[in-house]
């Protein structure tokens, strides 16, 4: 009799598979806290130059030298501004850096120093070193991590950084995180519209977080797809 590939019957393997997929296509969908659409471009938008602004202020980790004419022994060749955002220089302490600008510190200096101790002191501020302004993509990538911050970056530039979504990544969950003046906002996008011209790409500022979620169909299907060379659900009879 001629050999022929036919399904095997009752076959346990065969059953565990059909309920898996059986499983994976009953799934719950997830209830879209954030918003999409139209609306998770609203959620995230953000005046540019809040998000870039032209004058670059101080942030804790900032390190600057502080120059005062002619007074070399109160000039601080470099120095970090501290988790509170101050810097200690001699004789005056403790003062502002964070959130002001290099000129605007120098100015609060020389207004310290000439209250007590110099006359018209002139001071110059010099930013050494800026912190690292970065990106971070988490999630179902094939390469999470933090990422530094390019000029005109974008969540489909962002996610080729990370090596592109994995097989199991859920493509119209894909959520961006905000953090603007302490307020946090999140927006989710749909990357299948955004790859194929439906919907705009999103322009990223510095420390925005992607997370790329998770599809268990996909995952269910990858695991069904491992198994079948172990479970053998076809054989040859004759």
């Amino acid at each position: 009799m001629t050999g022929r590939i036919l399904p095997e019957r009752k076959s346990k393997p065969a059953i565990a598979v059909a309920c898996l997929l059986a499983a994976s296509a009953c799934q719950t969908p997830l209830d879209p806290v954030v918003p999409d659409g139209q609306a998770g471009y609203d959620a995230v938008v953000i005046d540019p130059q809040t998000a870039l602004p032209e004058r670059y202020t101080l942030a804790p980790g900032d390190i600057v030298s502080i120059s005062v004419f002619g007074e070399s022994d109160l000039s601080v060749e470099r120095i970090a501004v501290d988790n509170a955002g101050m810097l200690t220089l001699p004789l005056i302490g403790d003062v502002q850096a964070v959130g002001r600008s290099a000129s605007e510190l120098g100015v609060a200096i020389e207004a310290a120093y000439a209250t007590n101790y110099l006359r018209d002191p002139r001071v110059s501020v010099a930013v050494l070193e800026a912190r690292d302004r970065t990106i971070a993509v988490e999630g179902e990538v094939e390469q999470p991590g933090v990422f530094s911050y390019a000029e005109g970056q974008t969540l489909l530039s962002a996610l080729a950084l990370a090596r592109s979504p994995t097989d199991t990544a859920k493509l119209d969950e894909i959520m961006i995180f905000r953090t603007v003046d302490g307020e946090r906002t999140a927006g989710r996008f749909d990357l299948r519209a955004i790859r194929g011209g439906r919907m705009p790409d999103v322009a990223l500022v510095p420390g925005d977080v992607v997370v790329v979620g998770y599809s268990s169909v996909r995952g269910a299907w990858q695991d069904v797809l491992r198994a079948v060379p172990v479970f053998g659900i076809f054989r040859p009879i004759g």
